[in-house]
């Protein structure tokens, strides 16, 4: 084991001819300290007595782990800029943030350190990096994947899932993480394309990419939408500060300012907004149902700015179109698009739950057509 520059908190030595995976140092692994990207848990010095259960796939297949991806503190923020490990540096322009907050494992994966890598993904934190990285990236649904030996953040929202240059590496992450997992042939996509205010190019990127593959697209107004983001927001961080409380007592000069902060929001909120949160939570769930009985996915921008500077943290808190999926435990897809500039788009593809499969066989048939527009 060697330490890392900023995409890792640590390297191993790996042979063999199995896949190369990189695992969010969040992840469990033997006889490792897991460090969460926080230096008071890495003071505190645990070490896993046992893989996490995601990770038996990969030891099956003989995959190489070849190092634990650094990330956004305790996996709670969107830029992926980390004050103890480093900030992994952007592969499309070093001048801006990575995503956060599975950070390294999308800038493993796009400077071809890693075949595939594990994020986990609470609000965004697998799709976001993804899309500031012009990588791809896929939230699983909730309950799909064993969280057994992951760092908890919200543990009614975390999930683990991979991520990949593509589609065939995102294949090839869940037979890791679930083997005999094999999508079908692509066929034919009913969409609904949920508008939000987005940059304009973005916009256009999404649009001709779903031109491009020939689906059939609808408009769907999502009026639940803003109010579905907002109750996220509440019940993701009430749950962090039930989870991290305790060590920001133990260790306050180890936690970072912002993530200390964003923590001590969730210790504000009162029984009404949480009620509130809820109620809104079984709407918008509601409101899914519905629109699988006609729909075979939703689809919006991953984020709706292209990604900003190393100093950009509340504007990318704005821009992310991923926690209303959270909220309600569907899996979705985050994939780059040509936008006609230097820096590519990211569409959101949102399937029902448990829809994995057939989500990733329509973003493998998008994502040929989107090659096109290129």
């Amino acid at each position: 084991m060697t330490a890392g520059a900023s995409t890792f908190i640590c390297r191993f030595d790996t042979s063999g001819s199995g896949p190369r995976l990189a695992v969010k140092d969040l992840i469990d692994m033997a006889g490792v300290v897991t460090t969460a990207g926080c230096r008071a848990v890495a003071d505190e010095g645990v070490v896993a007595q046992a893989d996490a259960a995601c990770l038996a796939g990969a030891r099956a297949a003989e995959a190489r782990i070849v190092g634990r991806t650094n990330l956004h503190e305790l996996a709670l923020g969107v830029t992926g800029v980390n004050p103890w490990y480093g900030t992994p540096v952007n592969p499309l322009d070093p001048a801006l943030v990575p995503g956060g907050s599975s950070s390294g494992s999308a800038v493993a994966v796009a400077t071809g350190e890693a075949d595939v890598a594990y994020g986990s993904d609470t609000g965004g934190s697998i799709r976001i990096p993804s899309a500031c990285c012009g990588t791809a990236g896929l939230k699983t649904t909730w309950g799909r994947v064993s969280l057994d030996g992951v760092w908890p953040l919200a543990p009614s929202f975390d999930t683990v899932g991979p991520m990949a240059r593509d589609v065939a590496g995102l294949v090839r992450g869940m037979e890791l993480l679930e083997p005999g997992f094999a999508p079908p042939g692509a066929g034919p996509v009913r969409a609904g394309r949920i508008r939000v205010e987005a940059d304009p190019a973005i916009d256009r990127a999404v649009d001709r990419a779903l031109q491009a593959a020939e689906w059939e697209v609808v408009e769907v107004a999502a009026p639940l939408w803003q109010e579905a983001t907002t109750a996220a927001g509440i019940l993701l961080v009430v749950a962090a500060w039930e989870t991290d409380r305790d060590l920001v007592a133990r260790h306050p000069d180890h936690v970072g300012a912002d993530v200390a902060a964003r923590l001590a929001l969730g210790s504000v909120v009162d029984a009404g907004a949480l009620a509130s949160a809820r109620a809104v939570q079984q709407r918008w769930g509601a409101f899914l149902d519905e629109a699988w009985s006609r729909l075979d996915v939703l689809v919006t921008p991953t984020l709706t700015i292209f990604p900003p500077g190393l100093d950009g943290g509340e504007e990318l808190l704005m821009a992310r179109c991923t926690l209303p999926l959270n909220l309600a435990g569907v899996p979705a897809l985050a994939l780059p698009v040509p936008a006609g500039g230097p820096l590519p788009a990211s569409i959101q593809i949102v399937g029902p739950r448990n829809g994995e499969e057939q989500l990733l066989a329509a973003g493998a048939h998008l994502e040929a057509a989107a090659a096109t527009l290129s």
